[in-house]
């Protein structure tokens, strides 16, 4: 039997009981030439007997059951080994695909040949509303033609995202990518894919559908914990050491981890209340160690926190922001729009 073009890596974490419409969505599709490789661990969100039900009835969907709770990470490493597929789409129980979803990325391949990478866009529901992702303007700017990471730094800027790209599967296994243990395993897999790729392109549409009810992680790998997020960008850097020229996308890699930390300091419940001067600490000593010659600071009120942050003003910080919700102006839907 021939390999098909896309597998779709699934762990089966589903603490909203939101895999079945998952694997439906997938189904669904217009497009035929896909499997779908689901990976079930040991963990108590994993419900494998919805997982081998879907794999009873389709021969599209395989079920790979791991002997431990792993986390997402070493999951979708397994299922990445298992898959057949040219290329990979690692997907989440709380991800959705419009009908057109698959063919829409192969026509896209169709005209551009063979890649490395290929972006497209997603979307955010909550509260019974869409939002967009915050990769739009990189991948409307992009436009129709295949580029190397050098030239596009923007993408590298973009929010590292695993599910919102196709991987090549030969240029994953020839680069070794893999997701380490800890929680944002997505960041260094992300720009490694990235940054090692010759042959990227972008689809400036919507492909995937997040339900996810706030940006927070889904499973980390045993003892993980929000602190993982400094060890991953740490790895992200170490790509550069080895990279000619890699000077063309250091500011965009950069702005993008103090963006992340920046949003993960202020998302409800992410990081604990003894742990935020701690947090804070850490994200400034990464301000002053990754801080590329000649960077400039982004205007306005983002501006003004990447200058408190660079100075190590945890009491000034918390007082700013206390000071801003109290006007009114950081609202629960605008932290929802926002994106890492």
């Amino acid at each position: 039997m021939p390999s098909p073009l896309i597998s779709v890596v699934l762990p089966a974490y589903d603490q909203q009981k939101q895999l079945p419409e998952c694997l439906d969505s997938l189904l669904a599709q217009s497009f035929r030439d896909f499997e779908v490789v689901v990976v079930a661990d040991r963990s108590p969100d994993t419900p494998a007997g919805t997982a081998d039900a879907y794999a009873a009835r389709h021969p599209r969907v395989s079920v790979l059951h791991l002997d431990a709770a792993v986390g997402v990470g070493v999951a979708r490493n397994a299922g990445a080994a298992r898959a057949t597929g040219e290329y990979l789409l690692f997907l989440d129980a709380d991800h959705l695909m419009p009908r057109d979803g698959l063919q829409a990325l192969a026509d896209r391949l169709d005209r551009t040949g063979p890649l490395d990478v290929l972006l497209f866009g997603h979307t955010r529901r909550h509260g019974g509303r869409d939002w967009p992702g915050g990769a739009e303007a990189a991948l409307a700017e992009a436009g129709p033609e295949v580029f190397g990471p050098l030239e596009r730094p923007d993408v590298v800027g973009a929010p590292p995202l695993i599910w919102d790209r196709l991987v090549r599967r030969e240029h994953w296994r020839a680069q070794g990518l893999a997701f380490p243990d800890g929680r944002y395993e997505e960041v260094p897999v992300v720009h490694a894919a990235l940054l090692t790729a010759r042959r990227i392109a972008a689809l400036p549409r919507a492909c995937v559908q997040l339900r996810r009810r706030e940006t927070v992680h889904p499973t980390g790998s045993p003892g993980s914990s929000v602190f993982d997020v400094f060890d991953q960008y740490e790895r992200s850097f170490a790509l550069l050491d080895g990279l000619p020229d890699a000077d063309a996308v250091r500011d965009a890699l950069f702005v993008r981890m103090i963006r992340h930390y920046l949003f993960v300091f202020d998302l409800a419940g992410c990081v604990a209340r003894a742990e935020r001067p701690q947090f804070f600490h850490r994200a400034a000593d990464h301000h002053r160690r990754f801080q590329p010659p000649g960077h400039r600071r982004p205007g306005g009120r983002e501006g003004v926190k990447f200058s408190l942050l660079a100075g190590g003003a945890y009491p000034a910080f918390e007082m700013a922001k206390l000071s801003h919700i109290a006007k009114g102006t950081l609202t629960g839907s605008a932290r929802r729009r926002a994106a890492v």
